[in-house]
C-alpha cells in the first residue's frame, strides 16, 4: 500500500486543513499556476498565429520560391522575360515536395479615376495560377477565370477600393507608361469582379491582379515568354534545404530567391516571437515554481507536528518528503486545470468572435490570430507539472533537519 498518497488524499480532503491559515497561501500558489498556464497558452497560440498569419500573406502573393532572371532589378516590375518552355514548368518533378508552380509577370500602372489617381503594380497571371490564398481573402464578388479568352476582369484588394472609391462590377482605367515618355501611354480599361482584403495593408496597397496577356501585349513578348515563375511547397519548414534544391535544378541563366530572402526584415521581425514566447515561458514557470515552493513550506511548518509522529513512527525522510510532493502535486494538477480551462476560453473566443483587433499596418493582420493544437498544450501542462515538481525537491529537504523529538513538541 502507497500509504504516503494515503495520507495526502487525507490531508487534501480535511476540511480543516482548507480552512487553515494556510488556506489563503495554498489558494494564490494555485492561482500563480493558473495565471501562468494562461499566459503561456495565450504567448503560445497568438505567438505561433501570427508567425503563421503572416508567412502565409507574403507565400500568397510570392509563393515560397520565386525563379526570375539574373538580370533582373529590384522592383517588382517584370523587364526582361522568360520562357515557359522550361523543364521545370508546368510540374516540378526534379525536386521532391513542391506542390505548384505558376507564371506571372508584374507592371506598375497608375489608376485613374475622375477625381483620384492611385499608383499600383498589376500582377498578370494565367490560367495555371492558383487561387487557394485569394478564396480565402476574398471579402466581395468572385475570383476571375483567366482560363478562357483574354479579358479584363480584375481582383482589386479593399485597400485600393476604399481610397478610389471602388465597388464590384465598376471600372477603371489604368494608365502604364512607356520608357519613351514622349510616346503615348498605354491604357486599358478593367472591370471589378472581386475584391479581396489580405489584411496585410503593404502588399494589398500594391497589388491589382488581372489577366497576364496584357502585359504581354503592352511589352510586346511572345505567348510563351512571362515575367518570372513562383513555387509553392508543401512543408514551409523544408523551406531552406528546398530553395537550394530548386536552384541546383534551374537553367544558369535563371536565380532563385526564397520568402526569407525576399522579405528578410519581416522575416526577421516574426523571429523574434520565438525568444518572446521562451521568455515568457521561463518567467510563468519561474514565478509558479516560485508561489508553490513558499506553499509547501508553510504545509511543511503547520504539519511539523505529524512529520515529528511519523519520524518516531519509523517512516523514513523520503517518504515523508513524497507525502508532501503529493499534496503539491495536487495544488499544481487543480491550477493547471483552471488554467487550461480559463486559457482555452480565451483563445476560443478570439478565435471565433475575434475580440482583439489589431493595427494591420503594424501587425499585418486585423485581429490577433491563435493556434491551437493539444500538441503544445499538452507539453506545457506536462513540462509545468514536471518543473514545478522538480522546484519543490529543494524546499522539501528541509524535512530531513527536523527532529523527531523537536517536532512532536512543536507548536
Amino acid at each position: 500500500m502507497n500509504y504516503e498518497f494515503f495520507l495526502a488524499k487525507r490531508i487534501i480532503g480535511n476540511k480543516a486543513y482548507k480552512s487553515s491559515i494556510s488556506a489563503p497561501i495554498i489558494k494564490i500558489g494555485i492561482a500563480a499556476i493558473a495565471i501562468g498556464i494562461v499566459v503561456m497558452m495565450v504567448a503560445i497560440a497568438t505567438g505561433i498565429g501570427l508567425q503563421q498569419k503572416i508567412r502565409d500573406k507574403v507565400v500568397a502573393f510570392n509563393g515560397h520560391v520565386t525563379i526570375l532572371n539574373f538580370d533582373s532589378n529590384a522592383s517588382q516590375e517584370s523587364i526582361t522575360p522568360i520562357s515557359k518552355k522550361q523543364k521545370f514548368y508546368p510540374k516540378f518533378s526534379a525536386v521532391e515536395g513542391v506542390k505548384h508552380v505558376q507564371a506571372v509577370a508584374s507592371k506598375f500602372g497608375v489608376i485613374r479615376t475622375k477625381t483620384d489617381f492611385e499608383g499600383a503594380y498589376l500582377k498578370g497571371v494565367g490560367g495555371d495560377y492558383s487561387w487557394e490564398y485569394f478564396k480565402e481573402f476574398l471579402v466581395a464578388g468572385r475570383l476571375p477565370d483567366y482560363t478562357k479568352e483574354r479579358n479584363e476582369d480584375v481582383l482589386i484588394s479593399q485597400y485600393l477600393a476604399n481610397r478610389l472609391k471602388f465597388k464590384v462590377g465598376e471600372t477603371f482605367q489604368m494608365v502604364f507608361p512607356k520608357e519613351d515618355t514622349e510616346k503615348l501611354p498605354n491604357i486599358i480599361t478593367y472591370s471589378i469582379v472581386g475584391i479581396y482584403n489580405s489584411g496585410f495593408q503593404d502588399l494589398d496597397a500594391q497589388y491589382v491582379l488581372g489577366d497576364i496577356r496584357h502585359i504581354q501585349r503592352i511589352n510586346k513578348w511572345e505567348d510563351d515568354q512571362i515575367g518570372n515563375f513562383e513555387v509553392f511547397l508543401s512543408d514551409y519548414d523544408q523551406l531552406p534545404q528546398k530553395g537550394i534544391e530548386i536552384y541546383h535544378n534551374t537553367p544558369s541563366t535563371l536565380n532563385t530567391q526564397t520568402i526569407t530572402e525576399k522579405y528578410a526584415s519581416i522575416f526577421e521581425w516574426i523571429s523574434i516571437f520565438d525568444k518572446n514566447i521562451y521568455g515568457i515561458i521561463g518567467i510563468m514557470i519561474l514565478v509558479a515554481g516560485i508561489n508553490m515552493i513558499t506553499a509547501l513550506l508553510v504545509l511543511i511548518l503547520e504539519r511539523t507536528q505529524m512529520i515529528g509522529i511519523l519520524k518516531a513512527l519509523g517512516s523514513n525522510n523520503w517518504s515523508i518528503r513524497k507525502l508532501f510532493l503529493y499534496n503539491a502535486g495536487y495544488l499544481i494538477l487543480l491550477g493547471l486545470f483552471w488554467g487550461n480551462l480559463i486559457g482555452l476560453g480565451i483563445l476560443m473566443a478570439q478565435k471565433y468572435f475575434k475580440l482583439f483587433p489589431l493595427d494591420p499596418s503594424v501587425y499585418y493582420v486585423t485581429e490577433a490570430p491563435v493556434y491551437i493544437s493539444f500538441t503544445y498544450i499538452i507539453a506545457l501542462n506536462v513540462g509545468t507539472l514536471i518543473l514545478c515538481l522538480l522546484m519543490l525537491l529543494v524546499p522539501s529537504y528541509i524535512i530531513t533537519k527536523i527532529s523527531p523529538v523537536k517536532a512532536i513538541r512543536f507548536e
